[in-house]
């Protein structure tokens, strides 16, 4: 089965639109485009598969109290300082994921590690005439 990847509203929205104009503009900066790159990279991998190994998936117990909805954390990278996470959840509609936060992998030992992450808001249901963002969009 295959997932439609939807952006949590407002913040991922903005952010992912922000990049994605940027990027079809050319003025991108260096760490927009590889961010752009990685991020479209793993939701695409999200879409085809959520349980991708190299996205190393998995559910935080904190996010999902906080959020009232299973919350999941998977991985843009890994193996440096500051790796960058997405975190999301299933819905609003059936067969689609919505991206409700992206941010560095905090440092999950301490206490409320996940307390200053912001969550966005998932987005109305889908209309009729609602479209997909274009595969191969992002890709590295």
């Amino acid at each position: 089965m295959s997932f439609a990847i939807r952006m949590g509203v407002p913040e991922m929205e903005c952010l992912w639109n922000d990049l994605q104009a940027k990027h079809l503009v050319g003025t991108a900066s260096k760490a927009e485009e590889r961010l752009y790159a990685k991020w479209g990279k793993a939701m695409r991998l999200l879409s085809e598969n959520p349980c991708h190994p190299s996205l190393r998936t998995h559910d935080i117990e904190a996010l999902t109290k906080r959020y009232g909805q299973k919350v999941w954390q998977s991985y843009l990278e890994n193996r440096n300082s500051g790796a960058m996470r997405m975190w999301w959840v299933y819905g609003p509609d059936e067969g689609s994921i919505t991206v409700i936060a992206l941010d560095r992998h905090p440092e999950s030992g301490k206490r409320g590690a996940y307390d200053r992450l912001g969550l966005s808001d998932l987005p109305p249901l889908r209309r009729p005439g609602d479209v997909r963002p274009p595969d191969g969009e992002g890709r590295s």
